[in-house]
């Protein structure tokens, strides 16, 4: 199936509705990340609010099968549909909140995850129609903003108090423990390599973490390889990976963002909390 193709003939038809501004590809496809699990992922901008009969005629249009559908909430309308054989995930938006939100990420430089997959999303994604609008979107996000980048370094240094308990977590074997400590450690890794890196953050949860870390230039060296490694490697081994990757990071970030105070935050990431004196 050529989703590429199918983007572009239903966006054809959103585009029929007068309220529809424009449409634009995102997600893996608009990346060329695509593979056998991948599905369309449409964002339509919209002039006023859509109403249900908008946003369900174009699947009746395509003899669509409704998987999921969401009211208004968190700023957006959703819905996810089958056609083809192939799932559609629909984002609507008003044209306006498009922009306000794209604001407080390059003007305020607002890191919030969820505000910055949008804005990523506008960055990378492939207008299908009303590429006037879409151009007015794309201008806004075409240079990322230094200081966010030193917002998401600032924000994703302190990796709190778990992570001393590494060596005890290891020596009793609290592997579920452990790896909920390793899988929050490597978002804050992930949020810095963003911010050294000056990319938007494209998923919440960091979705495609290789493709994405292959396009990192300021980072660790086989970064795409050494990171995801930590989850299929023996635990002991993949606490001393982090603990190196850390240090690395923690050097770039004194490279690239000197301004930047890393002593108690170097510190704090080395303690590990000691064994308890035993009484003889």
């Amino acid at each position: 199936m050529d989703l590429l193709r199918l983007a572009t003939d239903l966006s054809e038809i959103y585009m029929q509705n007068d309220k529809v501004e424009g449409v634009l590809l995102g997600g893996s496809v608009a990346r060329n990340w695509q593979d056998d699990y991948s599905d369309i992922e449409l964002f339509v901008f919209w002039k006023e609010s859509p109403n249900d009969e908008d946003r369900k005629s174009p699947i009746n249009d395509v003899n669509g099968r409704i998987i999921d559908y969401y009211p208004f909430e968190e700023e957006e309308w959703s819905e996810t549909y089958i056609t083809q054989g192939v799932k559609l995930e629909i984002s609507n938006f008003l044209t306006n909140t498009i922009h306000r939100i794209l604001d407080e990420v390059v003007l305020n430089y607002d890191t919030d995850f969820d505000k910055q997959c949008l804005t990523a999303t506008v960055y990378d994604g492939i207008p299908l129609a009303g590429e006037r609008t879409i151009d007015q979107l794309k201008k806004k996000v075409e240079v990322y903003p230094e200081e966010l980048g030193s917002a998401m370094i600032r924000e994703n240094l302190d990796l709190g108090n778990r992570w001393s308990n590494r060596e005890a977590l290891l020596a009793r074997e609290d592997w579920l423990m452990l790896y909920k400590v390793i899988t929050s450690v490597q978002s804050n890794i992930m949020g810095m390599l963003f911010g050294l890196n000056r990319v938007y953050v494209h998923h919440p949860a960091f979705k495609w973490q290789k493709r994405t870390l292959e396009r990192m230039k300021v980072a660790p060296k086989n970064i795409s390889r050494s990171l995801p490694s930590v989850f299929t490697a023996p635990p002991e081994e993949s606490i001393r990976k982090l603990e190196g990757l850390l240090q690395e990071i923690y050097g770039l970030v004194q490279q690239e963002h000197p301004e930047i105070d890393l002593s108690e935050v170097i510190e704090r990431t080395s303690f590990v909390r000691p064994q308890s004196n035993k009484t003889l």
